[in-house]
C-alpha cells in the first residue's frame, strides 16, 4: 500500500501533470475561435516542430517538468541539427498533444464525477450525463473514491509514458552522442596528461634533491654542500612552478597550454642535471624555437624524464644529450654509459610515459641498451 501511495508524495507527479496540461492551453484558445476544427493546432505543430530552436525549448521544459532535480537525464537541450532531429521533434509535439487530451479530460471530469456521486449519496440529484437519471442513494458514497483513484493511476501512467517518449524523441542524436563521447575522451586524456605532468616534474625535482643531498653528505666539503643546497633550492622552485601550472589547469579548464615549459626552457633541465654532478654534453641543432607548441612541450617532458631516469638509476655519470630539429621531425636522444648503471627505485613508469607521449603525437620512442650505452631516443613529427 505504501508503494502504491508513494507517487502522491513526489513533486515529480505534479510537475508531470502540469507538463501534460500545457498543450491544451493552445487547444483551448483555438476552440474559442472555431470548435468545428479542433485538429488545427495539431496541424500547426508540424511546421513549428521543424524549427531547430523548438527542440531546445521542448528539451528545457521536459527536463524541468518531467525529470526535475535529476542530472544527466538524457534529454537534449540543443537545436535540431538534422532533418531526423526535426522529425523526432514534430513526432514528440504530436504525441504530447495526444497525451494531453486524456490527461486534461480526466483532470476535469473525474473530480466532477466524484462530486456528483457524493451529491447522490447525500440525497441530491446529479447534473452530469449518465448520472442525471440516477436516483439518490447512500450507496453512491461507496463509489465516490473510484474516480479519484482512476485519476491518480492515469496521471502517474501518462506522466511515466510522457517521460519515456521524451527520452526517446528528445534524447541526444547520434552526432550528439559522438560529440559527448569525444568530450569525455578529451577529459580522460587531459587527466592522463596532468598525471604525467606531476610525475615528470615532481619526480625530477625529488630525484635531483636526493642525489644532491647524498653527494653533499658523502663529499663532506662545505663549498660543495653550499652549491648542492643552491641546486636543491632552484630545482624545488622550478618544481613548485610546474606544480602551479598543473594545478592551474585543474582550476581553470581554459588556461592556455602555452604556459607550460617547452624545449626553449631545456637549459634549466641541463643546468639542474649538471648541478647534480652529471657531466652533460649537449648538442642542439636546428630551429628549436620553431617547433610547434604541443611537440615542444611534450619534447621537454620526454627530455626531463630521460634525465631524471639517468640521475635516479645511474647517478652522476657522463650524459650525452642531442636535440635535433630536421625537416618534419624532432629527434631527442639521451645516452649514458651502461656499465655505470646502478640499481635505483622505480618500476619503469617513466619509460612507459616517454613511449606514451611519443605515440600520442604520432611518433616513436626507443629505450634500452645500444652500443654499450643506455639510450633513450624519441622521434616526433612536427606536422
Amino acid at each position: 500500500m505504501a508503494r502504491f501511495l508513494r507517487p502522491l508524495l513526489r513533486g515529480t507527479t505534479y510537475t508531470r501533470l502540469l507538463h501534460l496540461w500545457v498543450p491544451m492551453l493552445m487547444e483551448s484558445v483555438w476552440l474559442f475561435i472555431d470548435m468545428s476544427k479542433p485538429w488545427v493546432p495539431a496541424l500547426v505543430l508540424v511546421p513549428v516542430g521543424l524549427l531547430p530552436a523548438v527542440r531546445v525549448g521542448e528539451g528545457v521544459q521536459a527536463r524541468l517538468l518531467l525529470t526535475p532535480g535529476t542530472d544527466g537525464t538524457g534529454i537534449s537541450v540543443t537545436p535540431s541539427a538534422s532533418w531526423r532531429d526535426r522529425g523526432r521533434t514534430v513526432l514528440w509535439l504530436e504525441l504530447r498533444m495526444l497525451l494531453a487530451v486524456p490527461a486534461t479530460f480526466a483532470s476535469v471530469w473525474l473530480p466532477v464525477l466524484t462530486y456528483e456521486l457524493i451529491r447522490l449519496a447525500c440525497g441530491y440529484s446529479a447534473a452530469v450525463p449518465v448520472l442525471d437519471r440516477a436516483r439518490p442513494h447512500w450507496a453512491y458514497g461507496l463509489l465516490a473514491p473510484l474516480p479519484l483513484v482512476a485519476l491518480y493511476g492515469l496521471v502517474v501512467a501518462l506522466g511515466a509514458l510522457a517521460t519515456t517518449l521524451a527520452l526517446r524523441l528528445l534524447g541526444p542524436s547520434a552526432a550528439e552522442r559522438l560529440a559527448a563521447l569525444e568530450e569525455r575522451t578529451e577529459q580522460l586524456l587531459e587527466r592522463t596528461r596532468i598525471a604525467r605532468e606531476l610525475h615528470d616534474s615532481i619526480g625530477h625535482a625529488l630525484t635531483v634533491a636526493v642525489v644532491q643531498a647524498g653527494a653533499a653528505r658523502a663529499a663532506g666539503d662545505p663549498e660543495f654542500t653550499g652549491r648542492a643546497l643552491v641546486a636543491i633550492e632552484e630545482t624545488g622552485r622550478a618544481a613548485l612552478e610546474d606544480l602551479e601550472r598543473v594545478l592551474g589547469v585543474l582550476r581553470e579548464s581554459e588556461r592556455p597550454a602555452s604556459s607550460r615549459p617547452t624545449l626553449a626552457d631545456a637549459d634549466r633541465l641541463l643546468d639542474s642535471a649538471r648541478a647534480s654532478g652529471a657531466k652533460i654534453d649537449a648538442e642542439v641543432s636546428g630551429p628549436v624555437a620553431a617547433v610547434p607548441g604541443p611537440v615542444s612541450r611534450e619534447g621537454y617532458r620526454i627530455l626531463q624524464e630521460a634525465l631524471t631516469n639517468v640521475l635516479r638509476h645511474a647517478g652522476a655519470v657522463p650524459v650525452r644529450v642531442r636535440v635535433a630539429v630536421g625537416e618534419g621531425t624532432l629527434v631527442l636522444e639521451v645516452r649514458n654509459p651502461l656499465e655505470a648503471s646502478v640499481p635505483g627505485p622505480g618500476r619503469g613508469s617513466g619509460l612507459r610515459g616517454i613511449r606514451e607521449r611519443a605515440a600520442l603525437l604520432g611518433g616513436d620512442a626507443l629505450t634500452g641498451p645500444h652500443d654499450g650505452d643506455w639510450r633513450v631516443r624519441a622521434e616526433l613529427p612536427l606536422g
